[in-house]
This record gives structure tokens, sequence and C-alpha cells, in this order.
């Protein structure tokens, strides 16, 4: 987190910590603090202050924008194949349809085209990839969703964008976007969800009332506070900690590139969130790589999942039509607005001692060894 955010966050773990629903001088109190937030809110993310729903994170943010607007419309739901699970797995369960993607995980508008129509309800499509760090070209998605699916409405999930992006400006065509603020500093368990017309869709959480009916549930005032602040930091000092971030993450890959034999850099010909590093490593797999890294003081992730036993590469992969052979090696390293050139080194040093550790451990034995 921000320093600053936890410095907003936490007279409202202390004294300030009324229920903002309450009707004495405390609540009230509390209510103008979620009151300041959404003006923040709205004026990071391009929405008016009646927009802005509070919710607990990118998750709930997705879920409620998929479910709600299927609950409220039914018809048919579409996204793309590389989105999150958290938009993923609530279009499958619907029955809804995913629109495949080029070999950098860019949608394939013509596809995209020939798969929605006026029975289409929502189009999901994320401003930037979570795995990869791929920007999708929203302004034209919503283009074809507006001409060939005029009464769709269109979400897109801006929780890997916020950072990096102008979601202000990027996300002016969608009605609905979620966001979350732990990617940009804040705390977790927070996010919104911007709802340019609460008509599209039905409440999936019920009770209190709160959020204009749109999301009931007791506000945490202390996450909604930093989040605000997070975000108002994150905004004002984008372009500056954009370009710095780019200069890390554009050396960090051509170092590895350089140093490690068998190393591809994932979407490296389209523009990419200045936060993630994709590669994928010949002749290793992740969990055994991401092992060695931590040893070494390195938290990097890897988009595969270890299921029984064998490992799978991630649906993000499979959709780019990324070998199974080499996605199994696939490394995701991120950067925040605190990275540092240190970090880079210490990336530099430990991956590729890593690498050679782990080719030398799995080389087939020669004759007579």
């Amino acid at each position: 987190m921000r320093p600053e955010a936890v410095e907003a966050m936490l007279p409202f773990l202390s004294e300030r910590f009324a229920n903002p629903s309450g009707a004495h001088a405390m609540a009230r109190d509390a209510r103008r603090a979620i009151d300041e937030a959404r003006d923040v809110m709205a004026c990071v993310l391009g929405a008016a202050p009646g927009q802005i729903v509070f919710t607990s994170g990118g998750t709930e943010s997705d879920n409620l924008a998929v479910l709600g607007v299927h609950d409220r419309r039914g018809g048919t739901l579409a996204c793309s194949s590389v989105e999150h699970h958290a938009v993923l797995d609530p279009v499958l369960s619907r029955g809804g349809r995913l629109v495949r993607v080029d070999e950098h995980g860019v949608i394939d508008l013509d596809a995209l085209i020939d798969m929605v129509d006026g029975g289409t309800a929502l189009v999901s499509v994320m401003l930037a990839n979570n795995e990869t760090g791929a920007v999708q070209p929203l302004a034209d998605v919503a283009k074809v969703v507006r001409e060939h699916a005029p009464h769709a409405v269109l979400h897109t999930d801006a929780v890997q964008g916020f950072s990096w992006l102008d979601v202000h400006e990027l996300t002016s065509e969608a009605d609905l976007v979620s966001i979350s603020a732990h990617k940009f500093g804040g705390p977790k368990g927070a996010g919104v969800l911007v709802v340019r017309d609460p008509s599209v869709l039905t409440a999936r959480q019920l009770g209190g009332g709160q959020e204009r009916d749109v999301r009931s549930g007791t506000h945490n005032v202390a996450s909604i506070v930093a989040m605000a602040r997070a975000a108002e930091l994150t905004a004002a000092g984008r372009e500056t900690t954009v370009a710095r971030v780019v200069a890390l993450r554009d050396r960090l890959a051509a170092g590895l590139v350089d140093v490690v034999p068998g190393v591809v850099v994932t979407a490296a010909e389209i523009e990419r969130t200045a936060g993630i590093c994709h590669v994928c490593v010949e002749g290793v797999e992740s969990e055994a790589l991401l092992y060695l890294l931590e040893k070494r003081g390195v938290y990097a992730s890897a988009a595969s999942s270890c299921s029984s036993g064998a490992m799978e590469s991630s649906h993000v992969l499979a959709a780019m039509g990324v070998p199974r052979d080499l996605a199994i090696g696939s490394l995701r390293l991120s950067f925040g607005y605190a990275s540092t050139d240190a970090d880079v080194d210490l990336a530099l040093e430990a991956i590729p001692a890593a690498v050679e550790r782990l080719r030398l451990f799995t080389a087939p034995a020669t004759a007579g060894s």
C-alpha cells in the first residue's frame, strides 16, 4: 500500500469508526468521508458521483456486472477468451460465448462482429490483460458493439489498467467499469463498479439498500477512504511513473533475452501496460522456477496452475496459441509504483541462475555417465 493510503485509512479504524448508515454525528462524519471518496473516484474514472458503486474488489465488481445484467435482461453474454476468471467464469456459467484473440492476445474484431447481434445482452472485454499486460482496443470494441449489438451493455474489467493507463479516457464508452484498489497501492478488499445507468442490471446483494440499492452492505469506510487516496495519487503521478517503470520493464526483458537462451517475451510487439513483464522460458517448468526465485527474494508468479501434479498452461496463453511446452515455463514479473533499479538487478541475477540450475538438473544424462 502507498504510505499515504495507510495514513488516510488509520483514523477510520480507531476514533472515526462509525457506520455511515447511522443517523448520529459520528455516522454523518463517516458518511461525509464516503461521499468525498466517491467524488474522488468519480473524477479519476470519468464518471458522475452517482455512478460510483463501492464493492469488495474486482471479482465482485465483475460478477455484479456480468450476472447483474443477465439477471435483468437475459439474452446472450460474450467476452474475450483471455478475460480474468472473475469475468470468464460468470459468462460461461450463464452459457455465454468466448471471442477468440490473435497470437498477441488482442481480441479479433471480426470474430466479435460475427458473434454479437440483437440478442446480445452484454459484451465484456478487459482494458489490459492481467497475465501479459496486453492492451485491448476498447474504442474499437465499443464501435462494434454499438453497431452490431445496439442493445448490449459494454463492460470492461479495468483492474489491471488503472495504474498505467488513462482509464478516464479509455473507458469512456463502457457502460460498466471494474477496478480494484490493491492494484494501485490501495488496500485489498475494496473496489468500484462504475454503473452509468443502474437500470441495466439487477442487484446481486440485497439488504440495507446501500449504494442506491445496487450493492447492499455496510460500507468498508477505512478501505474506501484509502482507495480514494491511492487513486488520487496514482492518477496525479501516472505519466512520470509509467515512463520510469517502462524503462525498468524493458531493461529486465532485454537483460533476460540477452542472458538466458530460449526466453520469449510475450506480446512484445503490441502495446502493453508498464507493470507486467511476461516471458516464457524454454526447457523449464514454472513451479520449480518460482521456488528457486523465492529463495533469492524474487517473488513472481506463473500464469499456470498445477492440478493433480500436471502442469497446465493458462487459458490466456492457450487462447493465444502458445505451445504447451513453452507455456509451462511462463513467468510473470510484476512492477509497481515503488519498483526500483535494484529490483531489476536482483531479478537479472536470480533468474538466469535459477534457469541454468533447472536445465542442468533436467538435462538427459550423456552416454557413459
